[in-house]
């Protein structure tokens, strides 16, 4: 009950319901399936939709998994106009949809654009964890593609990629095999004849690291993993008195990797939970954020310790288990870590954790497409399975094909790769929609130069640090740096509309915080006079 208890204060939002069994076994059913079963299942064998309001009066076509639908091809409107397909609907893919739509084209080269995505939202991911605090709510960091796109020309299309048929190969002389692009395969048994192709697939995270964490780690990627709030677990925990809460088993949180990712999550867990239970964080590296600016850092440490987070650094994790006798029915219980130190003389630790959460490594879609004939990749991947690039985000050998975001092995001018971070990928989606309109008006193309605009994260409700790169050594941090954090991102979001609808809702929030914080405090004087 404590427990329950105490998860039930972690997770704080209404946006659908899931199940919690005992301890922190967490299983989502907002969207038709838990993540226990997503993470012992294969993904591909989540349901396929598929949008039909480009070939019909809109709404959506269920295909089972079961089902093998007949091939068809998808009808662009205009034979005449170029055909961009854009597969992925996340920084990369979304915003190079609407860059090209927001381009003065001649009447007769506006190209028509698909956007393809399995998902009928797009997240705006550096905010999950606000989701998570409950200071947002889904709709402003997560819209539908069909509400964002209702007044452009874009398309979309809710599918997920199976392959890919390029035709644009270069020949020995350097000259272009084709004149047309190729053709995407998709699962639903579309098929997409185009001119230009986009590669936003994104990523997914990596479980296979260490033994046991594809089984017992709950990952924090995506909109899905952020929708866990357990109502019939709050609706018992009202029943418990406070003494039996204390006298209870707190909640015990593993973190997994201190980049920005886990301290930001860190951070936003051991707010919510308070005095309820603790929360490890555990990093391979003898520091947090390593590659971080100072003061975010420094800012990062002192939430952390403030908030009595325990730093586990310059350890690895060399497996997870089920702790013995908490093998359950449903699946409950807790969980051990066994963790090996990086630097000799030091001891071995082992842990136990009720929630593992888990925020290392990360895997290019683009590895998850079928190849034709199950022969080797019909494109240039690098180890990571990222697609090989050049300066002007082109597929090297493939100059109908753009690749951005996680799914490009882009490198700085130090030959460095680009992090994959959103900040990258919302600067590669503007210059690969101005590299399109250049290649169809036969324009010269601009090399990517990535702007370093400065590093911002999330420390709590009310708490956030902000290093811009224009001012050296400036950080803002606290209920300042969460202000200007919010605002640069408000600026981001994708569409004027969208925009303008969460500034309003985020004003209307601040007001009625304020007003009840006012409240607050003249009550308080008032009780003392």
């Amino acid at each position: 009950m404590a427990l329950l208890s105490a998860v039930s204060s972690l997770l704080p939002f209404s946006y659908g319901a899931t199940r919690l069994s005992s301890k922190a076994s967490l299983a989502s059913t907002t969207s038709g399936f838990n993540l226990s079963s997503l993470r012992n299942s294969p993904r591909n064998s989540l349901r396929l939709y598929v949008s039909r309001a480009i070939a019909s009066n809109g709404g959506y076509t269920e295909v089972s998994e079961n089902e093998t639908p007949p091939p068809r091809t998808y009808t662009w409107p205009d034979n005449k106009r170029p055909r961009v397909c854009i597969l992925g609907g996340g920084f990369g893919g979304l915003y190079t949809a609407l860059r090209l739509e927001s381009l003065v084209w001649p009447d007769d080269k506006k190209p028509q654009v698909v956007l393809v995505d399995q998902s009928e939202r797009f997240v705006f991911k550096p905010m999950l964890y606000e989701l998570l605090s409950g200071e947002v709510d889904v709709w402003e960091i997560a819209p539908r593609f069909s509400d964002l796109l209702t007044n452009t020309g874009i398309q979309f299309l809710r599918d997920r990629v199976k392959t890919l048929l390029p035709c644009d190969g270069l020949g020995v002389n350097g000259s272009q095999s084709s004149v047309t692009g190729g053709t995407v395969l998709l699962e639903s048994g579309f098929n997409i004849e185009y001119d230009w192709l986009v590669l936003a697939l994104g990523a997914e995270p990596k479980l296979d690291l260490v033994p046991g964490a594809m089984e017992f780690a709950l990952p924090f990627y995506t909109l899905n993993d952020a929708i866990v709030r357990d109502l019939e677990g709050e609706r018992e925990a009202e029943q418990i008195g406070e003494e039996e809460l204390q006298n209870g088993s707190a909640i015990k949180v593993a973190v997994v990797g201190c980049g920005y990712g886990g301290v930001e999550l860190a951070a936003t867990i051991s707010e919510r939970l308070q005095d309820r239970g603790t929360v490890q964080a555990i990093n391979v590296s003898k520091s947090i954020l390593t590659s971080a600016p100072d003061g975010n850092r420094e800012a990062a440490m002192k939430v952390l310790t403030s908030r009595k987070v325990q730093l586990l650094l310059g350890y690895l994790v060399r497996c997870i288990k089920r702790a013995s006798g908490s093998e359950e029915e449903d699946g409950g219980g807790g969980y051990v870590l066994e963790l090996e130190p990086t630097e000799k003389g030091v001891e071995s630790q082992v842990i136990e954790a009720d929630m593992v959460l888990w925020t290392v490594g990360t895997k290019p879609l683009l590895t998850e497409l079928e190849q034709p004939s199950g022969g080797p990749s019909v494109l240039p991947l690098n180890v990571r399975g990222q697609a090989e690039t050049d300066e002007t985000l082109r597929v090297k050998g493939h100059p109908r094909i753009f690749a951005l975001g996680d799914s490009s092995s882009l490198r700085d001018s130090n030959g460095k790769l680009l992090p994959t971070t959103a900040q990258v990928a919302f600067q590669e989606a503007d210059f690969t929609g101005w590299n399109i309109w250049a290649a169809i008006n036969n324009r010269p193309l601009l090399p990517f130069r990535f702007q370093n605009l400065g590093e911002m994260m999330t420390l709590g409700r009310y708490d956030a640090a902000i290093s811009p790169s224009f001012i050296e050594g400036l950080t803002l941090d606290g209920p300042v740096g969460h202000a200007a954090r919010k605002l640069a991102y408000l600026i981001r979001l994708p569409t004027d509309e969208h925009r303008f609808k969460v500034g309003v809702s985020w004003f209307a929030k601040s007001a009625v915080e304020s007003v009840a914080l006012l409240q607050s405090n003249l009550a308080k004087v008032f009780s003392s006079s």
